[in-house]
């Protein structure tokens, strides 16, 4: 990783098949389920355009100050990985890669690790606002509140 660039990592292992958990996060109507920005807004308003799950779904949202302005592209859509490209608009303009993978975890063949992962390149206002708080610590507390959700959605189902 360079002075440049970013990575954001968080892994979970969830007690479900890997189809029953990339169904959820195939699909940004099911976000809702378990996304960890649900909720921060209530007149939170979104768009879902292009088909409703896999490589082109996409989904936008419009925000108070907290959530901001942003929009989610479905580049890639495997059984055990899911790419996504990822743009901020508001309150300050970032575009990074988001990717799902999905691996067997344990000896049962029921359980996965999902690790969520985000990576792009260091803005301007993110070298900033690193010399008070690295992206990892602003985004990973995130990462871990929307894993813990989606495991128990999963969980609760399978």
């Amino acid at each position: 990783m360079s002075d440049s660039t970013f990575s954001v990592a968080r892994s979970v292992v969830i007690a479900a098949p890997a189809p029953a958990i990339h169904e959820r996060i195939n699909d940004f109507h099911r976000w809702v389920d378990w996304s960890p920005w649900e909720g921060i807004d209530p007149s939170l308003q979104r768009t879902y355009t292009g088909p409703d799950a896999g490589v082109g779904a996409s989904y936008a949202w419009v925000g108070n100050r907290k959530v901001g302005q942003g929009q989610m592209t479905i580049t890639e859509s495997q059984p055990n990985r899911l790419g996504l490209d990822l743009q901020f608009l508001k309150p300050f303009k970032a575009n990074n890669t988001t990717v799902f993978a999905l691996a067997p975890s344990g000896n049962d063949g029921n359980s996965t690790e999902v690790t969520w992962t985000m990576s792009g390149p260091k803005t301007f206002v993110s070298k900033i606002m690193g010399i008070f708080m690295s992206m990892d610590k602003l985004v990973g507390k995130d990462f871990e509140k929307g894993l813990a959700s989606l495991k128990q959605v999963c969980e609760r189902v399978s």
